[in-house]
Formats: structure tokens, C-alpha cells, sequence
């Protein structure tokens, strides 16, 4: 198959209804892949089968539309292309080729964004380094962790009773197997859900190494190989950011990469970093046996959200066992025998030695993947801390090239990196261009009880210049969280007072990632507090402190009765 992609000057579009219809009948002509017609503009862009279709035939095809009419072929470049011999993987040892896409990466992103190519039947090319196909979440993210919190889960509410007449007698501990468990599910799920999602794709070479770009059209791969494309989509994400104290590189420090592969269980772990990452890590770790020690840099955890949230969550870890240390800064590091000597400087400026028994655990942040990359040689603006800059469109500063995922100056999610890679190849090779909204973008803390969140908190918003007010329901009033004995945490609303419309929301509580999603709605189509408070809820659900954080606007809900409304 060859595929051409032909520009049209169409005259006699007047709405978007005209643009809709002309693209629906176009698509269902043989021979044209794909139409995108833009009533603004004037122009449509439509993806062909030469061997079906030709220039000719597609212009007198617009024409038997309605009254449209092409005036002339629009001044464009016109990108020919071959179709490659289906290869799910190649040797970085073959000639010179020439892609319609290249996408630098092999994560969540990456695929992303190959799938919409093969869609638009686009030759493409995917090269991957480090991690393997699938990228952080699948392989050392989202999957293993995920995996891990839900086991130490079970131990915990083994081992726990928030019921008096309950009582827990422990559980067995087999860590080897947890592991071996967890590298299953990941080997499965990088299996299926990525390798076998593109196992059939026509248009798709996936390369294994290094890229390194020549020009803003060309990379270098493992310093040998060219490969060029009309447009290039940077997917390489971000990887742990290692702080530079004196001794740590000697000292057999673990990452989330290298942490996940343990199979023996460590005496004990000392994490620096209290972001949700090490967060996470350290409440899993904790309820399988690890003991556990935080040591952060300022003056609380997971810094980016309001105190009372944070101050749940270290109640919490401190209830079970969580040494934290807030306002200790690490500032060398050596090894004495077994032991990892920890050198700090204390809150009040004097310093002090740790002694760890165990391992080392590095969750400082992250940093962008992009050393590798040879951006010096194309110019490609980045952030202070090193993020390619983008707009909502997935553009970068140069036309032709652009940037999804971690590695970019977005939201450092797997479903937000997915939606981008789709937006960047749309974008890159459609007239209807698309952005990413990130307004009401819900997330979620894992661990117990969870944060979650969805558009501003009330700090955000005062710097934003908003009128807001704020409700503040804490779970001893949600009759769900009374009924399970289990009353941690809060939900918190926030509603600009001169619409009343939902502007933000966080949760903290058991399983408080299950409601987000309903207050991102909220907030993306503009619901307003009274909606909320005014809808029916089913009764001993969590989602009804929804309704009554929203009555908490305007009433006391602690004299109300249940089923308050």
C-alpha cells in the first residue's frame, strides 16, 4: 500500500455541519483513509490509497458533494510514503529509512501515539532504550506498586480490626512469592496490553536503541543508523532524580526500578523523599514487615497539597510504625560494614548519623529523559528543570516536533501521557487541531487513606484571583464511614461563590480515589454545588458525603438525620 496525503481549497462550506458532511461521505469512498476538513479554513486534508485513489478522482469525489467546490490544491507539502513489511522488531543495523512519524520512546505515551498513526495509516517508527516496550507504569510504575499496596493491604487488615469483637490473628508473610506474583502480572500485562496491541499493525516498525537527534528530521540511533521522518513525537519519560550528596553513589542506593526486583525482603529501609512515590513505597513496605523510616527535606510530606490533608496521613504512619523525619537534610553518606551511615543536618542546625541496617531508597522526584537526546543539536526549548516546554497542543518551539508524557512540562500521569500521544499525532497530521484540557484532571495518592483530587485546592484558587469558599466534611458524618468504624480522613469542596459552580475537590480517606472521578465531572461540565447537594445518592455509600460536604455550604449536617437532604 501507498499512501498520499492531499490538501483541497473546498469552497462553499459555511458551518461545521458542511465540513461533517463532506468528511463522512468522503470517508466512505474507497480508496481515502482518513478526511479532516476545517470550515474555517477551508482546507481539507485527506489520507489516500494510491493504488485506489488519485487526485483527480478525489477532487471530482468533493465536487458530487452538495455545492461544494475545490477552487485548487492547497499549498502544502505532500508527503508520499511506502508501507514497510510488517516487523514487530528490527535490528538498529538497517538502511537509511524515511517514516511519515517517528515517536523517541516506548512507553504509555509512545503507544499512544502509535496507534492513532496506525489508524491514519502512517508509516511509523518507534524507538525505545532503557525501560523496556511498555515504559514506567506497566514495567516499574503504576503496575508493580499498585500490585504490592493491595498485598500489604491484605496483611494489614489481617493483622487489624476496627471492630472489638474481632480479633485478627496475624498472618504468614511470603515474600519471595509476593514478588514472583508481581513479575508475573507485570510480564502479562506489558505482554497484552502493549506488545499484542500492536502485534498487527501494517504501518509500525518498533526499533530497539538509543536516539540522538541530527536535525529536527533525522535521529541517530546507537550512532550509526539515520532514520527521518516528516514529524517527530519525543515520549521518553523521566526517570528517578538523584541527588547529588556525597557518598550515595557508593553505597548501593535502590530506586522504584531496582526496589520492585527484591526478592529477599530488607531488615529495614530508609527512604528519602516523602512525595507520593516514596509515600506510597513506605506504607506497602511498612505492612509487609519493612521497618520503615522517611527522611524528608522540608517541613511535612507530600508538600503540594494543604496541611490538614497531610496531617491525616502522617497521624496515620506514624500510628504504625513510620519513623519520619521531616527537615533532615542527608549531606553524605558511607558505608561501615553492612551499615550505611546517613550523616544529617537536624531542624535545628545541628547534625547527627543514622545508622541503616537495611537499604537505601532514593525517591527524591523525577527528571525528564532527555540526555541522550542531542536537543542541543535542534534548539529545543526546556524548562529550568529540564521538561520540554509545550501548549496544550503537544507543541513544541520547533513545528515539526513535539512532546508527550513525563518528559514534557505537563501533568505526570500514565492517562494524561496517553491522551497527549493520541493529541500530538492528531495535531501533527490533521487540520482539526485538538488540546488537552487539564482543569479537571482527577488523581490519586495510594495510599491508606487516599488522597485524590480534582482541580484547584483553595490556595490555587486565591492566587488565581477567585472568589471561593470552602466546605470541609469530615467522614465522622459520612454514615457510610460510621458503619464501617473507620472514620480517617475528610472531603473538602471548594465552589466559586459567584456561580456556585465546583472548582475543586480532595478527598482523604479508605478508598477515596473512587470518588474523584464523579467530582472531575463535576467540575469539567460545570456543575454547581446546589446540583450536587440536590441529587439522589444511595444511602451507606462513601460518594453520599458528596452530597452532604455540599449541604455543609449552608447547614450543619451534624443535626441533620440520615439521608439528610
Amino acid at each position: 500500500m501507498k499512501t498520499k496525503i492531499i490538501h483541497l481549497n473546498i469552497n462553499g462550506m459555511t458551518c461545521s455541519g458542511c465540513s461533517s458532511h463532506i468528511e463522512k461521505d468522503m470517508n466512505a469512498k474507497e480508496g481515502v483513509l482518513s478526511s479532516a476538513v476545517n470550515h474555517e479554513t477551508g482546507i481539507g486534508e485527506f489520507i489516500i490509497d494510491t493504488n485506489k485513489m488519485d487526485r483527480e478522482k478525489l477532487i471530482d469525489a468533493v465536487n458530487n458533494i452538495g455545492d461544494y467546490s475545490v477552487i485548487n490544491e492547497a499549498e502544502k507539502k505532500i508527503t508520499v510514503v511506502s508501507n514497510l513489511e510488517n516487523t514487530t522488531m528490527k535490528d538498529s543495523s538497517n538502511d537509511k529509512n524515511d517514516y511519515d512519524l517517528i515517536i523517541v520512546g516506548g512507553g504509555s505515551a509512545a503507544f499512544s501515539a502509535a496507534i492513532k498513526a496506525e489508524g491514519l495509516r502512517l508509516t511509523t517508527l518507534m524507538v525505545n532504550a532503557g525501560l523496556d516496550f511498555g515504559g514506567t507504569c506497566v514495567n516499574v510504575g503504576c503496575v508493580p506498586s499498585k500490585n504490592l499496596i493491595r498485598a500489604a493491604e491484605t496483611v494489614y487488615h489481617a493483622t487489624h480490626s476496627n471492630f472489638k469483637g474481632i480479633k485478627p490473628r496475624g498472618v504468614d508473610i511470603d515474600f519471595k512469592q509476593i514478588i514472583k506474583d508481581k513479575k508475573e502480572l507485570v510480564s502479562a500485562l506489558q505482554q497484552q496490553k502493549y506488545m499484542d496491541v500492536v502485534s498487527h499493525f501494517e504501518n509500525l516498525t518498533m526499533l530497539k536503541g538509543w536516539a540522538k537527534f541530527v536535525d529536527t528530521n533525522t535521529i541517530l540511533v546507537d550512532g550509526k543508523d539515520k532514520y527521518s521522518a516528516t514529524n517527530i513525537i519525543i515520549a521518553t519519560g523521566a526517570t528517578t532524580n538523584i541527588p547529588n550528596i556525597e557518598g550515595l553513589n557508593n553505597v548501593g542506593y535502590l530506586t522504584n526500578i531496582s526496589l520492585f526486583d527484591l526478592e529477599e525482603k530488607p531488615e529495614s529501609l530508609t527512604i528519602m523523599g516523602a512525595g507520593y512515590i516514596g509515600l506510597e513505597i513506605a506504607m506497602a513496605y511498612n505492612r509487609l514487615g519493612v521497618k520503615v523510616r522517611i527522611i524528608e527535606f522540608t517541613n511535612r510530606s507530600l508538600r503540594t497539597q494543604t496541611k490538614d490533608i497531610t496531617d491525616v496521613l502522617e497521624v496515620q504512619m506514624k500510628s504504625e510504625g513510620i519513623d519520619f523525619l521531616p527537615n533532615f537534610r542527608a549531606f553524605k553518606f558511607e558505608k561501615e560494614g553492612d551499615n550505611t551511615i546517613i550523616h544529617c543536618k537536624c531542624p535545628d542546625g545541628t547534625t547527627t548519623q543514622l545508622i541503616e541496617k537495611g537499604k537505601i531508597l532514593v525517591a527524591t522526584g523525577t527528571k525528564p529523559n532527555t540526555s541522550k537526546l542531542g536537543l542541543e543539536n535542534i534548539d529545543l526549548k526546556r524548562t529550568e528543570r529540564g521538561h520540554i516546554v509545550v501548549n496544550e497542543k503537544m507543541e513544541t518551539n520547533i513545528p515539526n516536533i513535539y512532546a508527550v508524557g513525563d518528559v514534557a512540562n505537563t501533568p505526570a500521569f500514565v492517562y494524561t501521557a496517553a491522551t497527549e500521544g493520541n493529541t500530538a499525532v492528531n495535531n501533527a497530521f490533521s487540520l482539526s487541531k485538538s488540546s488537552v484540557d487539564y482543569s479537571s484532571l482527577p488523581w490519586v495518592v495510594f495510599t491508606d487513606p487516599q488522597i485524590a483530587g480534582a482541580g484547584m485546592d483553595e490556595i490555587e484558587a486565591e492566587a488565581k484571583g477567585i472568589p471561593f469558599e470552602v466546605s470541609k466534611l469530615d467522614l465522622i458524618h459520612v454514615p457510610r464511614a460510621l458503619a464501617a468504624q473507620d472514620t480517617r480522613g475528610f472531603i473538602k469542596l471548594i465552589r466559586n461563590t459567584e456561580t456556585d459552580k465546583l472548582i475543586g475537590g480532595r478527598v482523604i480517606a479508605p478508598e477515596g480515589g473512587e470518588l474523584i472521578q464523579q467530582l472531575s465531572m463535576a467540575i469539567k461540565f460545570g456543575i454547581t454545588v446546589k446540583d450536587l447537594a440536590e441529587s439522589f445518592y444511595p444511602y451507606l455509600t462513601l460518594s453520599e458525603g458528596i452530597k452532604l460536604a455540599a449541604i455543609t455550604f449552608g447547614k450543619d449536617v451534624s443535626k441533620l438525620s440520615c439521608c439528610a437532604s
